[in-house]
């Protein structure tokens, strides 16, 4: 009997013995997975001398910040649309248009400028941005169930933030690019990262909103606060020293002297006076393309909400379409950040002439394979004409007016967005109506840019270095 107590204790140990092997083999994995994925995407956004320059820290820092942009999205998503019938939703999205101009009232003459002037706290400039935005989010916490007006003085807030955030980061990308990579490139693997983590995080926060409304909200906070401290450890060279401030400041002074005195004399906007510069055109541009992407976004949701895709069901007929938005502008950031070397201008009129194919036809023949590619197709272009551009600003805009030049590039661009939405919401929802719409937004773009987009890249304009 002893002996069978003895045994039956002996394999009671080796039972235990067993558990808790393997639970500690299941401590170490749930330690080494995350570790080696984490390492795995240092070595990614690291490499070609990015680690070196001080990009991969700017990529990381991006990243987090498209992951806590992603989370406030899920928590204003159903409130904005889906949680009300189609007519209070348009009115509920016309208004969420206006708000989205709102903030571009502040950032070209206000916001831009000003940063132009601390160009020696962008760092600081970031961190305030991101602390400002989760600060916001935080009050949106409080209403976003209500789904109440209060909510929108906030999510107006957050735009500020997050394009002040944008423009200082775009202008400080010459200032981190290592020697082996292109501007388009730099901002391919940035926007790319983005890109990633806010498509990690989407099901994370679906997650948190199905718990409770607010905890997304709550999490963006986290995310922002985390940002702020990754904004500092930025290389020093992203802000000016003492004596490059007072050489910048000066040269500011200068330039705006110039611009005032080139303004009088022509009795037109500087903008205005440089309408055959690449900066001009690239910007005509992306705001073609821009409002083909606002267009079939606010149209396409109504659209389906009223009939699906021909031999689809509506949710299918929805799910495809975001399906292939999204993709298309993934892809478009792939794109850019794999294709050999090219001038921006010829990438502009590629996509350009793309985009006004792929319309065309979806216009001539309406059917789900043609809608499907325009969404995809669309969201390749916008990709790619973001990246064209900026690079263009970052490699023709002299670094005094750069943060201001972006943000005047963001209002021009948001304001073709907003255009093309307008003008979804507003038409009938006929699906073959609307594609031709959709042609000739892109065909306004094609005619007043093709020519000097196309010299452009005969010259092959090349990419210099950060002046």
């Amino acid at each position: 009997m002893v002996v069978a107590e003895s045994s039956s204790g002996t394999r009671s140990g080796a039972v235990s013995g067993r558990v808790s092997r393997a639970v500690q083999s299941a401590g170490h994995a749930l330690r080494a997975v995350p570790l080696a994925i984490g390492r795995r995407v240092r070595r990614l956004t690291h490499a070609h001398g990015a680690g070196e320059s001080g990009l991969g820290k700017l990529i990381e820092l991006h990243a987090v910040h498209s992951a806590g942009d992603m989370l406030i999205t899920m928590a204003l998503a159903s409130t904005i649309f889906f949680s009300v019938p189609t007519g209070e939703a348009r009115g509920r999205v016309a208004l969420y248009l206006i708000v989205t101009m709102a903030p571009f009232v502040l950032l070209a003459p206000v916001i831009g400028p000003l940063l132009d002037r601390v160009p020696h706290g962008r760092r600081a400039a970031m961190a305030a941005a991101l602390l400002a935005r989760g600060m916001l989010a935080l009050v949106m916490a409080s209403v976003v169930a209500s789904g109440g007006l209060e909510l929108y003085p906030a999510a107006l807030g957050v735009l500020v933030c997050s394009k002040a955030y944008n423009i200082v980061r775009a202008a400080v990308v010459p200032r981190l690019l290592p020697t082996s990579i292109s501007l388009v490139k730099a901002n391919a693997r940035i926007t790319l990262t983005g890109l990633i983590s806010a498509g990690v995080m989407a099901p994370f926060g679906l997650a948190l909103h199905a718990v409770n409304d607010r905890l997304p909200l709550y999490v963006a906070c986290l995310f922002t606060i985390a940002g702020a401290f990754l904004s500092f450890r930025l290389p020093h060279k992203v802000d000016l020293a003492r004596g490059e401030r007072d050489i910048h400041l000066a040269e500011l002074a200068e330039t705006r002297a110039a611009m005032a005195r080139e303004k009088d004399e022509r009795g037109a906007s500087p903008l205005r006076a440089a309408a055959e510069s690449p900066v001009f055109k690239a910007l005509l541009a992306n705001g073609s393309l821009r409002a083909l992407s606002g267009f079939l976004l606010f149209f396409m949701a109504f659209l389906l909400r009223h009939e699906s895709l021909p031999g689809l069901t509506p949710a299918f007929s929805l799910g495809l379409v975001g399906v292939a938005a999204g993709g298309g502008n993934a892809l478009g950031n792939l794109l850019g950040n794999w294709l050999r070397d090219r001038t921006p201008e010829l990438n502009l009129l590629v996509i350009l002439l793309l985009a006004l194919t792929a319309t065309t036809a979806a216009a001539a023949a309406y059917s789900a394979f043609t809608v499907v590619a325009v969404c995809a197709v669309a969201g390749i272009c916008q990709a790619m004409g973001k990246l064209s551009l900026d690079a263009i600003i970052q490699r023709d805009i002299r670094e005094v007016v750069r943060t201001s030049t972006f943000a005047r590039s963001e209002t021009a661009v948001q304001m073709s967005w907003v255009l093309g939405g307008a003008i979804g919401i507003s038409l009938p929802l006929n699906g073959a109506l609307g594609m031709w719409v959709a042609a000739v937004l892109v065909l306004i773009g094609v005619l007043c840019t093709a020519r000097s987009l196309a010299a452009a890249a005969r010259r092959g304009t090349s990419h210099p270095r950060v002046r």
